[in-house]
Protein backbone atom coordinates (compact mmCIF):
# COMPACT_ATOMS: atom_id res chain seq x y z
CA UNK A 1 0.00 0.00 0.00
CA UNK A 2 1.53 3.60 -0.54
CA UNK A 3 1.31 6.01 2.16
CA UNK A 4 -1.98 7.72 0.87
CA UNK A 5 -3.81 4.88 1.33
CA UNK A 6 -2.18 4.00 4.75
CA UNK A 7 -2.84 7.51 5.77
CA UNK A 8 -6.82 6.80 4.99
CA UNK A 9 -6.45 3.78 6.79
CA UNK A 10 -4.57 4.75 9.77
CA UNK A 11 -8.36 6.35 11.00
CA UNK A 12 -10.05 3.05 10.65
CA UNK A 13 -10.60 2.06 14.40
CA UNK A 14 -7.06 1.14 16.25
CA UNK A 15 -6.60 -2.18 14.18
CA UNK A 16 -6.47 0.21 10.73
CA UNK A 17 -3.70 2.58 12.77
CA UNK A 18 -1.65 -0.54 14.21
CA UNK A 19 -1.65 -1.69 10.00
CA UNK A 20 -0.77 1.87 8.79
CA UNK A 21 2.03 2.09 11.33
CA UNK A 22 3.84 -1.11 11.00
CA UNK A 23 2.97 -1.20 7.09
CA UNK A 24 4.62 1.60 6.63
CA UNK A 25 6.88 2.17 8.88
CA UNK A 26 9.91 1.83 6.30
CA UNK A 27 8.76 4.14 3.68
CA UNK A 28 6.65 6.71 5.84
CA UNK A 29 6.74 10.02 4.33
CA UNK A 30 5.76 13.42 6.33
CA UNK A 31 2.04 12.95 5.18
CA UNK A 32 1.90 9.21 6.56
CA UNK A 33 3.35 10.58 10.24
CA UNK A 34 1.05 13.47 10.39
CA UNK A 35 -1.83 11.50 9.75
CA UNK A 36 -1.00 9.08 11.87
CA UNK A 37 -0.47 11.12 14.94
CA UNK A 38 -3.88 12.72 13.78
CA UNK A 39 -5.67 9.54 14.18
CA UNK A 40 -3.76 8.20 17.51
CA UNK A 41 -4.42 11.65 19.03
CA UNK A 42 -8.31 11.33 18.11
CA UNK A 43 -8.19 7.41 19.33
CA UNK A 44 -6.55 8.39 22.63
CA UNK A 45 -9.06 11.74 23.15
CA UNK A 46 -11.96 8.70 22.38
CA UNK A 47 -10.98 6.49 25.36
CA UNK A 48 -10.47 9.19 27.14
CA UNK A 49 -14.06 10.78 26.78
CA UNK A 50 -15.82 7.14 27.07
CA UNK A 51 -13.69 6.18 30.35
CA UNK A 52 -15.14 9.78 31.68
CA UNK A 53 -18.80 9.76 29.69
CA UNK A 54 -19.35 5.71 31.11
CA UNK A 55 -18.50 7.53 34.61
CA UNK A 56 -20.79 10.26 34.28
CA UNK A 57 -23.46 7.58 32.93
CA UNK A 58 -23.14 5.50 36.08
CA UNK A 59 -23.06 8.05 38.71
CA UNK A 60 -24.70 10.81 37.69
CA UNK A 61 -27.28 9.37 35.38
CA UNK A 62 -26.54 11.50 32.77
CA UNK A 63 -26.64 10.06 29.03
CA UNK A 64 -23.91 11.74 27.00
CA UNK A 65 -23.37 9.23 24.32
CA UNK A 66 -25.29 11.48 21.41
CA UNK A 67 -21.35 13.58 21.49
CA UNK A 68 -19.82 10.37 20.67
CA UNK A 69 -20.59 10.90 16.90
CA UNK A 70 -18.59 13.85 16.96
CA UNK A 71 -15.23 11.61 16.91
CA UNK A 72 -17.13 9.55 14.07
CA UNK A 73 -17.23 13.22 12.41
CA UNK A 74 -13.50 14.23 13.01
CA UNK A 75 -12.57 10.81 11.79
CA UNK A 76 -14.28 11.24 8.29
CA UNK A 77 -12.47 14.79 8.12
CA UNK A 78 -9.24 13.21 8.69
CA UNK A 79 -10.34 10.35 6.44
CA UNK A 80 -11.01 13.25 3.83
CA UNK A 81 -7.79 15.29 4.60
CA UNK A 82 -6.36 12.44 3.85
CA UNK A 83 -7.68 11.42 0.50
CA UNK A 84 -6.81 15.04 -0.29
CA UNK A 85 -3.24 14.63 0.59
CA UNK A 86 -3.17 17.67 3.05
CA UNK A 87 -1.68 17.84 6.05
CA UNK A 88 -4.65 19.85 7.91
CA UNK A 89 -5.10 19.49 11.39
CA UNK A 90 -8.58 18.24 12.88
CA UNK A 91 -10.77 20.37 14.62
CA UNK A 92 -10.45 21.31 18.12
CA UNK A 93 -8.19 18.34 18.49
CA UNK A 94 -5.23 18.68 16.13
CA UNK A 95 -3.12 20.99 18.26
CA UNK A 96 -2.95 18.09 20.77
CA UNK A 97 -2.25 15.63 18.29
CA UNK A 98 0.56 17.19 16.54
CA UNK A 99 2.91 17.03 19.76
CA UNK A 100 2.74 12.98 19.92
CA UNK A 101 5.91 12.34 19.30
CA UNK A 102 5.53 9.65 16.91
CA UNK A 103 7.76 8.55 14.06
CA UNK A 104 10.48 11.24 14.20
Amino acid sequence: MNNKTLSIVSYITIIGWLIAYFSGKETADNLLKYHLRQSLGLFLITVIFNIIAAILIFVVKINIGFVGIAFLILAIIGIINASNEVEKPLPIIGKFSEGLGLMK
